[in-house]
């Protein structure tokens, strides 16, 4: 009963709900007594009951004894507030008794100090204002005297520089305004200085002019530097830059009028424009010192401003009639309209049942017509006449920016040093260099680079006396390849050389793009049809070989690719100057391209950065293009013309050969220790080796005479890697026909042939043949674990060193390989 009742009054808590057990870290509900239903449960609620009220009595305990120490740091507290309260009030005590006398006898000499110093500098600026009073008068008395009838211009000037220095607000003032008249000066000092300035500019203005009309150069001299001296700089300024562009425009029009009929042929315009450049450059670099030292510095950006207002009519002038004389426009026009047909027609579909020869008669005939309308050489000499004037323009801009840019002479870098400036940027010259020189250099470059593509292609030939007999000569001198090649990379130089000659950057960056465009379509666009239409090796009977005349005129214009790699990244190299040849493989950056060369043309380091770049992607562009058309050609040569005899050649190489000769049992007890390295597998002389370079030679040396050594090298990379994996079959199929002795030979015997196959087409010194032996490394590694000892096969199933030997092969080809020989 005692145990039920609170069950039924309600007013005891479940045992669930206390703290402890809800937040009991396994979340188990612990045992509840009132819905015990055995004498085991009710025993373990007990317990658990137990449990909590020992837990609650500990933790009161532990709160009674921290009880004790916390009411002893509240006393502590306590004492130090005391304390820290009594000496708060000492501070006060001696704060308002001791320092507040001291504290007020130093404010009031303080006080005294501050108005003493304000006295003293009233007085001085009384002083200053007399003296600068004094000054002003000595001053205004001294230009009225000048100006008198001694007429010193000079003295009067320099009395007027003295006045400059007071500051306005003396010159304006009250007491100056009553100090400094006279009877002689009844004026105000500030209208007796602006009227004697006014005066004097006026008389300078016209003794000037008349010093030039004399062309008296001491005069023009002299009154030049009298103008800063009464604050007309800029009228001095001005003056002098209509003086100095009055000589340009006379020295302009004698140079244009100096050429009559022949003598305005080649180079004459752009001669008159580059006198032109220089002679302003020889005023600006004769002339600045002199406006500097009167002027200030920088002062002479307003001359050359001025002069180049006067270079924009006659630079103008000189390009107007360059333009005209040359009929520029009219070649433009030309230019247009052109069609270049022999490159669309020889890219249609009906050129494949038979084009007509590249140097037939019959087609210069028709190549003469076509050239009727635009002659390339007149095309090729406007473009040389442009390169000049652009070049001089490119050095002209860079000399003003030198002397009008500032820039810090710590930092030769400094961007702000190369920039063209402002003025000379929004010329009229420049949008006129723009129009007349640089868009019809790049319509006209782009033309006479793509119509001497055209060109050498109609005249091109192939090199005669090539053949594939080994027995014969080559009459031929390398590389094999046709003369369109050479002419394609002379017209490419001579376009580079243009482009950078010019030192615009935005020249090179449409012109370079040009070339890889149009050597990418027309370039290897026609090596490509012919090598597809012309020259493409088919075999016309199965199992035979093709035509011999196809098969070397398609090594040849392989030949074309790989030279016209070499050619393009030896031309970007001496273009720019650079020592080191130019890498596509990643290990050469753009900037790497940056040399002195290209920084003499393009001093801006980013714009020189731009031309490395653009560059750069002209080498990489075009050697990705190629490459890609080398690999279809070389398969191409591969599998017409060498896949189909790989077979026999090896099958002959191993006939008759047996690896699982007899014991040592028919060796004479006196044979030496190499007796076995000069016999063969068969019991006679080494037949392996021999039988294989025989073939192996009489199949690749042909080809190798006539492919360049790029190519070959490519083509051998494409056959040994076939090979190797025919090899690597052929050992595989001598499973359970090897013994330990001939497992040996075979070893000898697959070296052997390995030496002789990276051997071809390579001297005995050449790097590529060590690198096409990886291609036979497991064909290598196969035989060497049929003939390794019981104790090193045992390591490289250990793991041990010697794995690194057969590191080609997997455990499990090791194993199979291992199990190939047959030891009994």
């Amino acid at each position: 009963m005692a145990l039920s009742q609170p069950a039924m009054n309600g007013h005891v808590s479940s045992p669930v709900d206390s703290p402890d057990q809800l937040h009991s870290p396994d979340n188990v509900s612990p045992p509840d007594v009132f819905n015990a239903r055995s004498v085991a449960e009710i025993k373990a609620a007990l317990s658990h009951l137990h449990h909590q009220e020992a837990s609650v009595t500990a933790r009161l305990d532990a709160l009674v004894t921290s009880q004790q120490d916390l009411s002893r740091e509240l006393g502590r507290l306590d004492l130090m507030r005391a304390n820290i309260g009594a000496q708060t009030t000492t501070t006060r005590s001696i704060s308002h008794g001791m320092l507040s006398e001291a504290a007020g006898t130093a404010d009031r000499i303080s006080s005294a100090v501050r108005r003493l110093d304000l006295e003293q500098a009233r007085v001085k600026a009384t002083l200053e204002m007399v003296e600068q009073v004094a000054e002003l008068k000595a001053c205004a008395l001294g230009v009225a005297g000048s100006m008198g009838a001694s007429q010193d211009w000079e003295t009067a000037a320099s009395y007027l520089h003295r006045a400059a220095q007071v500051p306005p607000a003396v010159v304006n003032g009250t007491f100056a305004a009553q100090m400094v008249p006279t009877a002689e000066v009844p004026d105000s000092p500030s209208v007796t200085l602006d009227n004697a300035a006014e005066s004097l500019c006026g008389l300078f203005l016209r003794e000037f002019d008349k010093a030039v009309k004399e062309n008296d150069g001491a005069k023009i001299t002299r009154f030049f530097k009298l103008f800063p001296l009464i604050g007309r700089s800029e009228v001095g300024l001005d003056v002098y830059g209509r003086y100095v562009c009055q000589g340009v425009a006379a020295r302009a029009r004698g140079n244009l009028n100096s050429g009559t009929g022949a003598a305005k042929d080649d180079f004459f315009y752009s001669n008159a424009l580059r006198k032109l450049f220089e002679h302003i450059a020889q005023i600006v670099e004769g002339h600045g010192g002199l406006v500097e030292r009167h002027y200030g510095p920088r002062k002479m950006g307003r001359v050359i401003e001025r002069l180049q207002i006067e270079a924009d009519v006659q630079g103008g002038i000189i390009l107007d009639t360059w333009s005209d004389e040359r009929h520029v426009d009219r070649k433009l026009m030309d230019i247009k309209s052109y069609a270049f047909t022999f490159l669309v027609q020889s890219f249609l579909p009906t050129q494949r049942a038979g084009p007509p020869r590249s140097h037939s008669p019959a087609q210069g005939v028709n190549n003469a017509s076509e050239d009727e309308g635009v002659d390339t050489k007149e095309i090729d000499g406007i473009l040389n006449e442009s390169v000049v004037m652009l070049s001089k323009w490119s050095s002209y801009c860079r000399f003003l920016a030198d002397k009008c840019n500032p820039f810090d002479d710590e930092d030769d870098e400094d961007e702000r040093r190369y920039a063209m400036p402002g003025f000379l940027q929004n010329s009229s010259l420049a949008q006129k260099i723009n129009d007349k020189l640089v868009s019809p250099f790049n319509a006209m470059t782009t033309f006479y680079f793509r119509r001497s593509v055209e060109k050498a292609f109609q005249m091109d030939e192939s090199p005669t006396g090539l053949h594939l007999n080994s027995q014969r000569p080559l009459k031929a001198d390398p590389p094999y390849i046709t003369s369109a090649v050479d002419l394609i990379m002379y017209i490419v130089n001579n376009v580079l050389e243009k482009s950078l000659s010019t030192s615009q950057v935005g020249v090179v960056t449409n012109i370079v793009p040009t070339l890889s465009r149009v050597l990418g379509s027309d370039f290897i666009g026609m090596t490509q049809r012919k090598m597809r239409d012309e020259c493409y090796p088919r075999v016309v009977v199965q199992g035979g070989q093709p035509p011999e005349h196809l098969v070397v005129a398609f090594l040849v214009q392989i030949n074309n690719l790989t030279t016209g790699i070499d050619y393009i990244r030896l031309l970007v190299q001496n273009n720019i100057g650079s020592k080191n040849p130019v890498s596509t493989d990643g290990s050469q950056s753009p900037s790497a391209l940056v040399t002195d060369h290209l920084r003499s043309l393009f001093p801006d380091p980013a714009s020189a950065l731009r031309v490395a770049q653009t560059l750069h992607s002209l080498v990489t562009s075009f050697e990705s293009k190629v490459n890609d058309l080398l690999s279809d050609g070389t398969q191409v040569v591969f599998n017409n013309a060498i896949k189909h005899r790989l077979r026999p050649i090896l099958a002959d190489a191993f006939r008759d050969v047996e690896y699982q000769p007899s014991s040592d049992a028919d060796t004479p007890a006196d044979a030496p220790d190499d007796y076995h390295d000069h016999e063969s597998s068969s019991g006679g002389k080494e037949l392996v080796r021999p039988r294989f370079a025989a073939g192996w030679s009489e199949l690749l040396n042909p080809l190798a005479r006539i492919l360049t050594q790029t190519a070959f090298d490519r083509l051998l990379t494409v056959t040994i890697a076939y090979f190797a994996r025919l090899l690597e079959k052929r050992l595989w199929s001598y499973q359970g026909r090897v013994n330990p002795l001939g497992a040996a030979r075979l070893e000898r015997d697959i070296a052997g042939l390995v030496s002789a196959v990276v051997d071809v087409g390579y001297g005995s010194s050449a790097p590529g043949r060590y690198r096409h032996r990886e291609a036979l490394s497991r064909c290598v590694q196969m035989t060497l674990v049929m003939s390794m000892d019981e104790d090193e096969w045992d390591e490289v199933l250990e793991g041990g060193e010697a794995v690194e030997v057969v590191d080609k092969l997997t455990r499990d080809e090791r194993m199979r390989v291992r199990a190939m020989v047959r030891r009994t």
